[in-house]
């Protein structure tokens, strides 16, 4: 079955009812038949019919065992790491999403867990931090701002090796491009947010996982840590995941064209996107990924903030906000925004610049895109 007959076939029609769209069960509670007897609801933090329909639907797109749907794409971070204990370690992606490293720095760490950044899109580094305390091997491919690419497969083979878990922050590629369980990975998480639900107009996480032992225990979490999603803003997750790869086939065909309108261009020193031929690792995203996603990121040979301010002061069609993955065209300066909370030698160290900006495509047509960009020039 194509992904495109999957993504659709796998939205139930409800039972009670026949309704073709998954009806929204705005309850708190439910009615038991006696204590303990039900129709396996009982509280909605524990479970919601509508929530239980999107949480179904991410698993099989995923290839997973079970999906879990959280508040927003931090609360399902946070779910995943009260998997470790004091004395834990992880290793982890050196240009991490600024919210997954003011959560791991600030909160987790005063807890005793030690994080090791790396740059894994070369594998053998992971092997020169890795240890047998190592719980955690954390990856976002693409990375979030400068779309690293790292090998999924061969470094799941590490991370099992010292019987560490794989976690694979999937939300750039989203299961329309890449599908990190068959990779080898064990934990996938996405912020919803973006790409899956893909209108700007809802905060949501998801995590999936590969086996009923990780199932239980991101279930207890979830139900422990009362994070979850609501049944509204689950069904406009659920409404967006039915267009996702109608959204990102153009996404990826627009990233595409502005790449390599970026190239061209001389006040720009250089340009990350995976599917241009001078990506580091453009064979392993070929390999792990259907189409190269939608996202742009861009430094200038004016390397200053003020530089960088000036541009994303200066587009039309792409506005300047955080987030990505809409259908309207997003730009950023993660500098000032989405990873100001990094560092800054931390920051350029993972290849984060003051001029560095994030372009989201949307689905405008390209040519207007790149006009765009043309005149902020």
């Amino acid at each position: 079955m194509k992904l495109e007959t999957r993504i659709i076939q796998s939205l139930p029609v409800d039972e009670l009812t026949g309704a073709i769209s998954t009806p929204i069960y705005q309850t708190s509670t439910f009615v038991q038949e006696a204590p303990g007897v039900n129709k396996g609801f009982d509280y909605a933090r524990s479970n919601n019919p509508t929530r239980k329909v999107l949480e179904d639907c991410i698993a099989r797109l995923e290839y997973g065992v079970a999906g879990f749907a959280f508040a927003s794409g931090l609360a399902a971070v946070d779910a995943v790491l009260k998997l470790l204990k004091s004395g834990d370690e992880i290793v982890a992606v050196d240009d991490i999403y600024g919210g997954s490293f003011r959560i791991f720095t600030h909160i987790y760490e005063k807890f005793g867990i030690k994080i090791h950044y790396v740059d894994t899109t070369d594998a053998e580094n992971v092997k020169t931090v890795i240890n047998e305390n190592t719980k955690l091997v954390w990856l976002e491919s693409p990375t979030n701002p400068t779309l690293k690419i790292s090998d999924i497969k061969t470094i799941a083979n590490i991370a099992h090796s010292f019987n560490a878990l794989l976690v694979v922050d999937n939300t750039f590629a989203s299961p329309a491009l890449q599908n990190p369980i068959k990779l080898g990975a064990d934990i996938i998480i996405h912020s919803a947010t973006k790409y899956l639900a893909g209108h700007s107009d809802v905060i949501a996480g998801l995590v999936v996982v590969n086996s009923t032992y990780l199932a239980e225990k991101i279930k207890f979490n979830q139900n422990s840590s009362g994070g979850i999603l609501g049944p509204f803003d689950s069904w406009l997750t659920i409404r967006g995941i039915s267009t996702l790869t109608l959204r990102v086939e153009k996404q990826s065909n627009n990233a595409f064209e502005v790449a390599k309108f970026l190239e061209t261009c001389s006040a720009v020193d250089k340009v990350y996107y995976p599917g241009l031929v001078t990506h580091k690792n453009h064979e392993i995203a070929k390999q792990q990924q259907t189409l190269f996603g939608g996202m742009v990121s861009f430094t200038l040979k004016n390397d200053t903030i003020e530089s960088a301010t000036k541009f994303v002061t200066s587009t039309k069609y792409f506005k300047l906000a955080e987030s990505l993955g809409g259908t309207k065209s997003l730009l950023c300066h993660p500098a000032t925004m989405t990873h100001k909370s990094i560092p800054e030698e931390t920051r350029k160290k993972s290849g984060i610049n003051d001029s560095l900006i994030r372009l989201s495509c949307g689905i405008e047509h390209y040519e207007d895109l790149i006009e765009d960009l043309r005149q902020a020039f």
